[in-house]
């Protein structure tokens, strides 16, 4: 747990697959939450957290199943307002005295509409203007008997206690899931609920500035921190973060693999050395790592061999720094929750590309994880915080090893050459027509397959490549963009004539999580 002093709000996680907006939904209303797995909170965890409210989450489970997750059962004798979701409202309903049942006719998946009794309750302030609210439901099962204090605020076809409370107790619970973009009114759920609990909503990122860099300057004292810094957002968030707290006790280790967009190495430099004077060491690596990737084409090997090679070269170059005692990463709070293995066994290491790969036990370094309570959009909204441009902040994501899935079979310098040249023609579309601010990712494939092409008065045997824009409402899943017709067109001529190499641009309108939508 944190050891910052805003009131908190526990999330107590069942296995839900969308629990992580609900701490989104939240912290958009600034108010600080942490989610927990239900075998981790106990009596003494509840003591030591001392939560102000506390949301139970959905989860795949069956409360009807021996077993199941429960909640502490000392939690409903806290005098704590408490909001349960989906499986949430059955927990309550089973531990409170009321009934849940299994079997055919009680599942509901997908959107359905929740209509009010007479009766009238603060939660749903703002909700039912229309008569019937949408809502998205995802259970099997469904309470058939509310517990004793309860009464019934709105029915589906399927779940006829959708909505439950006892009001004089300040619990609340839906059957169906507010946080999802498919429940429209949701947040304001949310909003009504915090507000009642007594949340300030004094969790901001000014505030997160100055703890942070009092708690690094704790932290650190007066010894050297190593940083490696990519380019991204979250590297450059936390160099920045860094610097801010403890100067040029900081030196950030830039790897430049060779796999980069076109002229990024020198915007990296000229950005935290020129600009910031960050001390930097700038790390050409590019013909060690084109070397070793040379005749490679299976994707797994060539992402093993990146890996290695980046662990090999940090180290080298950072074991030039001495006296050196931490080392920083942009550890989110997304990456600390997957971190933790839900089904009660041992936790798992933080995703490999979040992280340098075990170097802090190899280096002997302590490490420092300055972004690890926030989000994605909240780290952006700290380097707002902290003056780094919009060019950075609202960078498209990019994959640890850069250019080297995004050209699928061997890698060769000439195909990385005219991946570049297309991908900085893409791009550039996409900021002249004002799109770039629309798409969460974006970006050109070279195919491994050569095409005959007609151009001019001539015969070609070039390249094929491909692009790809996707948007995300939430971070969660992911959709194609829908270019129009004109803009692709005028996009592909552009590639075609001004990229040697290319004559012929598809358009790729595959839809997948954000995780997987690189190409290996």
């Amino acid at each position: 747990m944190t050891s910052q002093t805003h009131d908190r709000l526990l999330i107590i996680d069942f296995g839900s697959q969308v629990t992580q907006l609900i701490a989104r939904r939240l912290r958009e209303l600034n108010v600080y939450c942490e989610i927990h797995p239900y075998q981790k909170v106990d009596d003494a965890f509840l003591r030591e957290m001392s939560p102000k409210a506390v949301i139970l989450s959905g989860g795949p489970d069956s409360v009807t199943r021996e077993g199941s997750p429960r909640a502490p059962q000392s939690l409903f004798e806290m005098g704590l307002p408490i909001l349960g979701i989906c499986y949430g409202q059955q927990v309550m309903m089973h531990q409170l005295g009321g009934k849940v049942e299994s079997g055919h006719g009680t599942a509901e998946f997908g959107r359905a509409y929740v209509t009010p009794p007479a009766a009238k309750l603060d939660i749903l302030d703002g909700w039912f203007s229309d008569g019937r609210e949408q809502v998205w439901m995802s259970h099997g099962d469904h309470v058939s008997e509310i517990a004793p204090g309860f009464e019934v605020y709105g029915s589906s076809p399927n779940a006829p206690f959708a909505i439950t409370a006892d009001a004089s107790r300040h619990f609340y619970a839906v059957q169906f899931h507010p946080e999802v973009h498919h429940t429209p009114n949701g947040a304001k759920l949310y909003e009504n609920f915090v507000r009642m609990a007594g949340f300030e909503g004094d969790w901001t990122m000014g505030a997160y500035r100055e703890e942070a860099i009092a708690r690094i300057r704790e932290e650190v004292g007066d010894k050297k921190v190593i940083c490696g810094l990519s380019g991204g957002v979250d590297s450059s968030v936390t160099a920045i973060l860094l610097h801010e707290a403890i100067g040029d006790q900081l030196t950030c280790v830039f790897v430049d693999h060779g796999l980069l967009r076109k002229n990024e190495s020198e915007e990296v430099v000229a950005m935290f050395r020129d600009n910031y004077n960050i001390q930097l060491i700038h790390a050409d690596e590019k013909e060690l790592f084109l070397g070793e990737l040379d005749g490679q084409s299976d994707p797994e090997t060539k992402r093993k061999i990146i890996g290695k090679l980046f662990i090999d070269v940090f180290q080298k170059h950072a074991d030039t720094i001495e006296d050196a005692e931490f080392l920083a990463q942009g550890t989110l709070y997304p990456d600390v929750i997957e971190s933790v293995s839900f089904s009660g066994g041992p936790s798992v290491t933080i995703k490999s590309h979040h992280n340098v790969g075990g170097l802090p036990e190899k280096m002997g370094l302590k490490l420092v994880e300055p972004l690890r309570e926030l989000f994605k959009d909240e780290v952006r909204a700290l380097g707002r915080e902290l003056g780094l441009p919009q060019s950075f902040i609202g960078r498209h994501p990019f994959p640890g090893p850069g250019l080297a899935i995004r050209c699928p079979g061997e890698i060769t310098r000439e195909k990385l050459d005219i991946l570049r040249e297309a991908d900085a023609v893409y791009i550039d579309q996409i900021r002249k027509h004002g799109l770039y601010d629309e798409i969460w990712q974006a970006f050109v494939a070279i195919l491994p397959v050569r095409t005959v092409g007609v151009m001019g008065d001539g015969r070609t045997y070039d390249f094929a490549c491909a692009l790809r824009a996707v948007t995300s409402v939430d971070g969660m899943t992911a959709d194609y963009y829908p270019f129009s017709h004109e803009f692709l067109g005028e996009t592909a001529t552009r590639i075609i004539n001004e990229v040697p190499g290319i004559n012929r641009v598809t358009y790729d309108i595959t839809s997948k999580p954000p995780g997987t939508i690189e190409w290996e």
